[in-house]
C-alpha cells in the first residue's frame, strides 16, 4: 500500500511554527516511503478565511521546502457533496434538526462555565414544532444522533476504534464517541462541519496516514464513527506533541512572533527554524 500523507491548514491566519513541524512531519513521512503528500485547504468558513492567508500558505510552505501534488483540494469547492452526503444522512435518520442554542444547551445540562457543550444530546422535535421553527427562519444546526448510529451500527458500535502509530508500533484504540454527545455536522446555512468535510475529504483523496497535533487525538474516535457510517475506509492515525510558547501553551495564529512570516522577516532560514523543532 502506497502512503499517502497530507497537511491540511486554514487560510484564517499565518502559519506558524506548530504548522510547520505538522506539515514537516506529513512530507517527511511521505518522502520516506516514496508516497504521496498532498496539500488541502480547509477553506469553509468564509468569514475568517482570507485570500493573503491562502497565498501565505503556499509561499510559506514552498520556503520551507516542501513539494507537493499538483492538484490542491479546496474544500470551499465541494461544498455540494458535503451537504450531499449530509443529505443522506438525513434520510437514513442518523441526524436531526437541532434549534437550541449554546446558551440553551449549557441551561439544560446545568453545565459549569468550562464543560464541554459537545456532550449534549437529544431527540428530533415534533414535526409540527419543527415545522413552526422552520417556518419562523430559526437558525439550526444538523446533529449527529448517537442513539440512531448505535441502533444502525449495532454491535459495531460499542466495538468502535482507530488505529494509531506511537513510536513502539501500532495500537488499536477504542473509540470514546459518547464524550462528543451529538456533534453538530452542518448548520441551516452551512452543510458541513470539520468533522464531516475532513472525513470526506480524507476518504476522497484516499489519504492512508492523517499525522496531526495531538489535541485532535479525541476526535480520531469521533471520525471512527463517521467513517463506519459512511461506509469509508480509516486512516491510520498518528499523533504528534503541539509546539508551545514562552509560557507553556499551544501556540496559535495569534502568537504573530512564531509565524512563518514573521520569522522570514527576522532574517531565519528554513533550517534556522526546522532546528527549534523537536
Amino acid at each position: 500500500m502506497k502512503i499517502v500523507t497530507r497537511f491540511a491548514p486554514s487560510p484564517t491566519g499565518y502559519l506558524h511554527l506548530g504548522h510547520a513541524y505538522s506539515a514537516l512531519i506529513n512530507f517527511d513521512q511521505a518522502r520516506a516511503a516514496q508516497g504521496r503528500f498532498l496539500l488541502r485547504i480547509e477553506d469553509i468558513d468564509q468569514i475568517r478565511c482570507r485570500p493573503e492567508y491562502d497565498a501565505a500558505i503556499f509561499e510559506d510552505l514552498s520556503w520551507l521546502g516542501l513539494a507537493w501534488e499538483d492538484l490542491v483540494l479546496r474544500q470551499s469547492e465541494r461544498m455540494a457533496v458535503y451537504e450531499a452526503r449530509l443529505a443522506d444522512l438525513q434520510d437514513r435518520g442518523l441526524v436531526y434538526r437541532c434549534f437550541k442554542t449554546r446558551k440553551d444547551i449549557e441551561q439544560a445540562m446545568s453545565a459549569p462555565h468550562d464543560a464541554p457543550v459537545g456532550a449534549f444530546r437529544s431527540v428530533p422535535l415534533a414535526a409540527l414544532e419543527e415545522r413552526d421553527n422552520l417556518l419562523e427562519g430559526k437558525p439550526y444546526a444538523w446533529r449527529l444522533s448517537l442513539s440512531e448510529a448505535a441502533k444502525a451500527l449495532g454491535d459495531g458500535f460499542s466495538d468502535l476504534s482507530f488505529i494509531e502509530e506511537t513510536k513502539g508500533g501500532s495500537t488499536k484504540t477504542p473509540a470514546d464517541v459518547e464524550r462528543f454527545g451529538d456533534v453538530v455536522l452542518g448548520r441551516k446555512d452551512s452543510g458541513t462541519s470539520y468533522h464531516l468535510s475532513s472525513v470526506l475529504d480524507d476518504a476522497e483523496q484516499r489519504v492512508t496516514h492523517v499525522t496531526r497535533g495531538e489535541d485532535l487525538r479525541e476526535a480520531a474516535g469521533l471520525h471512527a464513527l463517521l467513517y463506519a457510517l459512511l461506509d469509508l475506509t480509516p486512516p491510520v492515525y498518528r499523533h504528534h506533541p503541539l509546539i508551545t510558547g514562552d509560557d507553556g501553551k499551544r501556540l496559535a495564529k495569534r502568537d504573530q512572533a512564531a509565524t512563518l512570516r514573521a520569522m522570514q522577516e527576522r532574517g531565519l532560514t528554513p533550517d534556522d527554524v526546522k532546528a527549534l523543532l523537536p
